[in-house]
């Protein structure tokens, strides 16, 4: 009886030593593996590891794309100072899982505050090359592409890639946006007329003048 429980104790020791020295990681996880404190090993790739209990231990990044979304919209000046609410997401993702340790402690709050940061600085000087009318309309998808190419080149300096940065709206300010609004539905209303009652010759030359108007209102503001 004795020695039975003796080996049942053995098994349960020998299933303990093991269950502290495997562990496993999943396609969606980088992992790194410190030892006393000092990064080992970084593991990129799924399947069972093992690594020394008591003086070893593992830490888990998300390798999947993560977003970041701005929790109110950002107010930013056009060339022509100009307020813009602008509401934007960032989408990225860690590439370099021992960088983002050394640079953020591997702390994704950082990481956020850190790429908010960029992204911000680089839509308020972008905004602040354009007109009102180029931000609304024209050149939102140029903007997207030099911040995403901007915010990368900085975040890849703590180990992550800047997947995406999409500009989700811009709108003017409460305080102008009904005024304009109503000028330029005016503005729109003074074209249908127009051209209800000039020919298909008129036509064209009376489009380009309300666009060159709608610019005007956006811009007196």
């Amino acid at each position: 009886m004795r020695s039975a429980n003796l080996v049942a104790a053995g098994l349960v020791a020998v299933l303990v030593l093991l269950g502290a020295t495997m562990f496993t990681v999943d396609q969606r996880q980088h992992a790194i593996i410190f030892q006393l404190g000092e990064i080992r090993t970084v593991i990129d790739e799924p399947g069972l590891y093992f690594k020394w209990p008591l003086i070893q231990n593992v830490r888990y990044f998300d390798k999947r794309i993560l977003t970041l979304d701005s929790a109110e919209p950002e107010r930013f000046l056009t060339s022509e100072k100009k307020n813009v609410l602008v509401d934007s997401f960032t989408k990225w993702r860690i590439v370099d899982p021992k960088l983002y340790y050394r640079s953020v402690a591997g702390d994704e709050s950082r990481a956020k505050t850190r790429i908010a940061q960029t992204v911000n600085a680089g839509l308020r000087e972008e905004f602040g090359k354009r007109t009102v009318h180029e931000v609304v309309s024209g050149e939102r998808t140029k903007i997207m592409e030099q911040m995403r190419e901007k915010a990368d080149s900085d975040a890849r300096n703590i180990g992550v890639q800047i997947v995406d940065v999409r500009v989700k709206r811009v709108e003017l300010p409460s305080d102008v946006s009904e005024s304009v609004y109503r000028r330029m539905d005016a503005e729109r209303k003074r074209v249908a007329n127009e051209l209800r009652s000039q020919g298909s010759a008129e036509a064209e030359k009376i489009r380009a003048d309300a666009d060159k108007q709608r610019e005007v209102i956006i811009a007196e503001a």
